[in-house]
């Protein structure tokens, strides 16, 4: 078993809470009053560096009790994500209890078709064909009873190990229960040999991106596309683990403050070059598509910038 130094658990615990969603969860909370709550569970609150879940009735002061508690993470992977550390193979702590297991993970009903959700992805300007060939590759269905989009992350033996779920009719949006991170929602590239990858924060803004390619708003990209499920880079990391044949990564996330802390980050991975690719227009490649396409003007280009290796 895996276990984490006492070091490693006593500077974990010091990552504040605020601070964690501020850069990891950044596009999940909105301010309310002195705090925050949470967008995909609107019951917890966060206030004066603590957080409280007022449906479940539980509460924890820092980021590492909001992963083991909330996001259902072990407590060594909490640690280790919080620190972007490894863990050791060896028993730290005397008598310390196990880490507690990750929540299980739970995918939502199928609904008997998916006609609300492709009507909804068109009218945020996705391609048809596209919707079409994520729902028959089984990246992506609609849920029952609440007819939401469900885009799934599958892991190396095609198992499904996460979902993030967007509502059709709201901004509703959450991961499910017990989703793994790491296993982020990929389109893979027709060239089997690419040696590229592109990062989104969400999987619509990877859609509205092969969108815009498909339809030759910007210039063709055959590489990887890969949503991080928000501004963690967990997914990237795991992906180039085990995609060592990546040379370079397109940074495509949002063109906002959260949207340029994570490419700072992304920019400093270690085997790989990077370069930043934000809209012409707009926050995201999702705006960028609509504007786009509502205003019938086309211009081939982005705003880029490469990053200089020192």
């Amino acid at each position: 078993m895996k276990w984490v130094t006492k070091e490693q658990i006593e500077r974990a615990r010091k990552i504040d809470i605020v601070d964690y969603l501020l850069t990891y969860e950044a596009d999940n909370i909105r301010p309310v009053g002195n705090g925050y709550r949470l967008k995909d569970h609107e019951s917890l609150a966060v206030t004066a560096g603590k957080w409280y879940w007022h449906s479940r009735n539980i509460g924890g002061k820092t980021a590492l009790d909001f992963l083991t508690d909330v996001r259902g993470y072990g407590f060594v992977e909490a640690v280790c994500l919080l620190l972007n550390e490894n863990s050791l193979e060896k028993l730290i702590i005397p008598n310390a209890k196990p880490p507690p297991d990750r929540i299980s993970f739970t995918l939502p009903c199928r609904n008997k078709d998916n006609k609300r959700i492709i009507a909804y992805l068109q009218s945020r300007g996705i391609n048809r064909d596209l919707i079409l060939d994520c729902i028959q590759k089984g990246f992506l269905f609609e849920s029952f009873p609440h007819h939401n989009c469900v885009f799934t992350g599958k892991d190396e033996n095609g198992r499904t190990r996460f979902a993030a779920i967007r509502g059709t009719t709201s901004d509703f949006k959450r991961d499910a229960d017990g989703s793994d991170k790491k296993y982020g929602f990929i389109l893979p590239p027709n060239d089997a040999n690419s040696r590229e990858i592109a990062v989104f924060e969400s999987p619509i803004d990877c859609l509205s991106h092969q969108t815009l390619c498909k339809e030759g708003f910007i210039t063709q990209f055959d590489g990887w596309r890969l949503s991080l499920g928000g501004t963690s880079d967990s997914a990237l990391k795991y992906f180039l683990e085990n995609h060592t044949e990546i040379t370079h990564c397109r940074i495509c996330t949002d063109n906002d403050g959260a949207g340029d802390m994570i490419a700072d980050k992304i920019k400093d991975l270690p085997r790989i070059s990077a370069e930043r690719f934000t809209p012409s227009y707009g926050k995201d490649w999702n705006d960028m598509l609509q504007i786009i396409q509502k205003s019938g003007y086309v211009q081939n280009h982005v705003h880029t910038c490469i990053y200089e290796r020192s």
